[in-house]
């Protein structure tokens, strides 16, 4: 061996190692043609794949302007994944070196050879963190489904949990309309989701046949497919609309935009998600199931109280109007008023027990709070999801009552901003939210309802430092 030759071939074992070390595939990949252009000196490498839609990624280069010469000499060597062809590496550019030499072209196919097998361990990494994360989501939603109280709870968590697993810009719960299309009935999306909720697809589009049939669809750009139809599809890129659908019953559908611009999705993430929205469709219908054997029971009971209260009051009724007719058997006047102060007090008693037995019987089967107060716990409770723990929340004054709905949906906003701001920070582990309606603007004005988020997370300029968390702060007149 000679002295030229072995600082090349260090290289490219110290580039071999450093392809080999790294589990994550676009890693892995950057590796390879940082390597590449490292041992052979050009100007770019570039790695293009032959199938993007496998692992979401089209190329991979190293960084740095384009080669302006368009005689610079070239250098293109195959990557290989066992019998797949996965790709190939293109070097550009030798300045001062001349063309690429045969001996180049050898030491990259080493390692490219030594890449492939690199790419196929950091796939079946991905491949089984990914499935983990969907079936552990699939196992927190049923859980979470199976102990909460309302529909539109169930929903919001359905939306919540899978556009955090799909990485979506928001997750979206579509339910089939009178009229033969489908609509939007709920959305999870850090930003405002009341310009997506309500939103229509018209009957006669043509990608409604394929939900309305249970037929997941999967679209590489939302804005400019010519199925979609709705008004929000512009903000949109990639997506899947998949069916919730349980024992041959289309509960809905499922979709998971991702904003114009982003990578699409795998076919694994496909696969995943499909198989998530079945599982979730069934939890659906389970939870449903629970409700409704819960309201059954209220059913029964109120037909217990029924019960007890005919028995009840015929009873004392019966009782009075015979102690009233005894009366006409009775000569004394003391003995009348006796009997008459008996009777009165006996209906003042059927009277009050009427009254409990009726307030009982108009109290609604549990459903989901409507209030601001209930919709803020609702948004902590989604907020849960992503940061581990379940917010603090605190509320001081009427707050359903002295707050209106267009104030009330401004804090919503706030709130659901802040909190996002919150779960993006690291190291927190608390998380307190104030609605306070009982006072007045600080400056003394027009009496307000003032919303107040902190969380204990370091913020960016005190990374490393001990941090006195941060407070979001947010204040409306009434």
């Amino acid at each position: 061996m000679t002295a030229r030759h072995a600082p090349r071939l260090t290289r490219l074992l110290e580039a071999v190692v450093a392809v080999g070390t790294d589990l994550d595939l676009r890693g892995t990949l950057q590796h390879l043609v940082d390597g590449a252009a490292e041992l052979t000196g050009a100007d770019r490498a570039t790695l293009v794949m032959f199938d993007p839609g496998r692992d979401g990624l089209t190329e991979i280069r190293t960084p740095g302007p384009e080669p302006v010469a368009a005689t610079a000499p070239r250098l293109r060597v195959p990557v290989h994944v066992r019998d797949e062809d996965f790709g190939e590496l293109r070097l550009v550019g030798r300045p001062g070196a001349g063309p690429f030499t045969a001996e180049d072209e050898q030491l990259v196919r080493v390692l490219a050879t030594q890449a492939g097998i690199s790419i196929g361990n950091a796939r079946l990494y991905e491949t089984a963190r990914q499935r983990e994360r969907w079936i552990e989501g699939a196992a927190a939603v049923t859980t979470a489904l199976l102990t909460e109280e309302g529909a539109d709870d169930a929903l919001t968590t359905v939306a919540e949990r899978a556009r955090l697993l799909a990485d979506a810009s928001a997750g979206v719960i579509l339910h089939p309309t009178a009229e033969g299309g489908m609509e939007i009935v709920t959305a999870s999306t850090p930003d405002d989701p009341g310009g997506i909720v309500g939103t229509t697809i018209a009957p006669g589009s043509p990608v409604l046949e394929q939900l309305l049939g249970g037929e997941p669809v999967f679209l590489t750009d939302s804005a400019t497919d010519p199925r979609m139809t709705t008004r929000v599809r512009h903000r949109f890129g990639p997506s899947m609309m998949l069916p919730l659908q349980a024992n041959g019953r289309l509960i809905g559908t499922l979709a998971l935009p991702r904003r114009r611009g982003e990578r699409q999705y795998t076919d694994l993430e496909r696969r995943l998600a499909t198989q998530f929205a079945s599982q979730a469709a069934l939890a659906l219908v389970l939870a449903d199931a629970r409700r409704g054997r819960e309201r059954l029971a209220v059913f029964e009971d109120r037909d217990r109280i029924a019960r007890d209260l005919h028995d009840l009051v015929v009873q004392r009724l019966f009782a009075t109007g015979m102690m009233l007719e005894s009366t006409q058997r009775r000569g004394g006047a003391e003995d009348v008023r006796d009997i008459l102060a008996r009777a009165a007090d006996e209906l003042r008693s059927t009277v009050q027990e009427v009254r409990t037995a009726i307030f009982a019987l108009q109290q609604p089967p549990a459903e989901p709070p409507t209030g601001l107060r209930g919709r803020v716990l609702r948004e902590t409770a989604s907020a849960a999801a992503r940061l581990g723990f379940a917010p603090s929340t605190h509320f001081r004054g009427a707050v359903d009552t002295r707050v209106p709905e267009p104030v009330a949906g401004h804090l919503l906003t706030a709130l659901r901003r802040a909190l996002t701001e919150a779960t993006a920070r690291s190291a927190v582990s608390r998380v307190e939210v104030t609605v306070d309606a009982t006072g007045a603007a600080a400056d003394g004005g027009r009496d307000g309802v003032r919303l107040t988020v902190f969380d204990d997370g370091e913020r960016e300029e005190d990374a490393g430092l001990p941090a006195d968390g941060t407070t979001a702060t947010w204040w409306s007149p009434l």
